[in-house]
């Protein structure tokens, strides 16, 4: 069987596939600071995109968005409006970012981890602001890849880096476009949420496609078990594998914002609670996923040697 392709290779992700001499993907990791650099060093990889800024800021009753602000704009928008949000897609430029970093009064810590894209969901508690980094996926190419988000909370606004521009955040902005709902209103503690809820939704579409994957997959042990569905098999437990390291640390993640009550509301926690559902329910189609797929091989040895079976008996006759 021929597997349909619906592993995520999309955007800019923390880790890519080459092939190689066998055919299959050899992980290339992306950069990282040479071992024994000074804590907090900011060296951002040459090969990823320049910062692009995109700036959301509203009131009540008022909204102003831009795209391609620099950051002294960004510092002029700051102290006129009640809730910004200022998103930065591309890492490519460590000057760029260690300025909004200062701007925003970001540990050299934390922007290191977020030039870094090669960390795994968490939240950490600075003393004025709430560092947290979730994971996107994106259905693409061959294998398993992943796009790192990384969000800043703080009093009266919402600080993200992506790797590159594209995301499933589309959802977010048009509710605060169309004032719907009470993103307008709420804080930055809601908006917070509202992104990281969103990136938790977008797992769902490509589990949904594994499924069907797998459906086609169980066809094929069936009537026409080979080689190529053995390395199907195969290909279909390494990505399911990839996707739980993925999805796991984000409940810890929703966990540790629940017990936040600084910067995180009450009714905001009421949310949250919701998202740490879904983030079950993923997990658990997940296990069931891979229950499935090792299921399949058992299935195709069996096939396998009914088939043999049915050979034997002709010769014997």
């Amino acid at each position: 069987m021929k597997r349909s392709s619906v592993a995520v290779g999309g955007k800019g992700a923390a880790t890519s596939r080459r092939e190689g001499p066998s055919g299959r993907g050899r992980r290339v990791f992306r950069h990282r600071t040479p071992p024994g650099s000074v804590p907090g060093s900011l060296v951002s990889d040459p090969r990823v995109p320049f910062p692009e800024i995109q700036v959301m800021a509203w009131s009540d009753g008022e909204l102003t968005e831009r795209e391609g602000v620099s950051v002294a704009e960004v510092e002029g928008l700051l102290g006129k409006w009640p809730m910004m949000w200022v998103n930065v897609n591309g890492l490519g430029d460590a000057d760029t970012l260690s300025r909004i970093g200062v701007l925003f009064g970001c540990h050299n810590l934390s922007m290191e981890d977020v030039v870094h894209v090669h960390q795994r969901s968490k939240v950490e508690r600075y003393e004025d602001y709430l560092f947290a980094v979730a994971r996107m996926l994106f259905p693409g190419g061959e294998g398993i890849a992943t796009e790192q988000i990384s969000l800043f909370l703080r009093p009266g606004a919402v600080l993200t880096f992506q790797e590159k521009k594209g995301d499933c955040l589309d959802p977010v902005r048009e509710r605060i476009r169309n004032s719907r709902g009470r993103i307008r209103k709420a804080g930055p503690d809601y908006l917070s949420y509202a992104i990281l809820d969103a990136v938790v939704d977008s797992w769902f579409p490509v589990l949904e496609s594994y499924g069907d994957i797998l459906e086609d997959l169980e066809d094929a042990v069936l009537q026409a078990p080979d080689k190529e569905t053995v390395a199907s098999i195969h290909q279909i437990k390494r990505d399911l594998l990839e996707i739980r390291r993925t999805i796991w640390p984000m409940r810890e993640t929703v966990n540790n914002l629940l017990r936040e009550e600084t910067l995180i509301l009450e009714e905001t926690r009421l949310y949250l609670r919701d998202c740490y559902d879904h983030v079950i329910q993923v997990l658990d189609i997940v296990e069931n996923y891979r229950d499935i797929t090792s299921g399949f091989m058992d299935l195709y040895l069996s096939s396998v040697s009914n088939r043999m079976n049915e050979v034997m008996k002709v010769l014997t006759i």
